[in-house]
């Protein structure tokens, strides 16, 4: 509460007279980022493709926000935005055949992947670095040379977004 004060230019004091308290500001954070996640591809579309565009929809509207994930990581979420988002997955995972049990397990694997990969964005172009070690890496060492070669306006998060979601996206039919 006192970085946002201070940020803002304000007693910390004085923040209390807009929210409850820091969960409630948490809250309303989550709330701001999550109205621009698009869930509504959940219902409108097939499962394979409503998954897809939502998680796009979702690692975009965090991208903005990466700073936040770990604050938001904070507090339990309750935003009435995002709990309604939530339904809609819900909904649209039993309509293929996940048992309720396991639809909360199922959001957390692909909401792990999605700000995990935010915050792989948020970092270095490549976080690897095999410098002075490629006798004892050669493969790794050759894979990391490619990057090289890559279009830098293509980063390599985007492209580990695209084939890990695929990867999720492959498996998340119930067996």
């Amino acid at each position: 509460m006192r970085r946002v004060a201070a940020r803002l230019g304000v007693n910390p004091t004085s923040l209390y007279n807009h929210v409850a308290n820091r969960a409630a500001m948490v809250e309303d954070v989550r709330a701001l980022v999550s109205r621009h996640i698009d869930f509504a591809p959940l219902s409108e579309k097939p499962w394979e493709e409503g998954l897809r565009a939502w998680a796009w929809s979702y690692r975009r509207a965090f991208a903005q926000h990466a700073r936040a994930i770990p604050l938001l990581m904070t507090e339990r979420a309750s935003a009435p935005v995002l709990l309604a988002g939530y339904e809609q997955f819900a909904v649209a995972a039993e309509a293929v055949g996940w048992q309720s049990r396991d639809v909360l397990p199922l959001l957390t694997a692909f909401e792990s992947f999605i700000l995990g990969s935010v915050l792989d964005m948020s970092g270095p172009r490549v976080v690897f670095d095999p410098a002075g070690q490629e006798e004892s890496v050669p493969r790794f060492a050759a894979a990391f040379e490619t990057l090289d070669a890559e279009d830098p306006d293509d980063p390599l998060a985007t492209r580990a977004f695209e084939r890990g979601l695929e990867m999720l996206i492959a498996s998340a039919r119930p067996h």
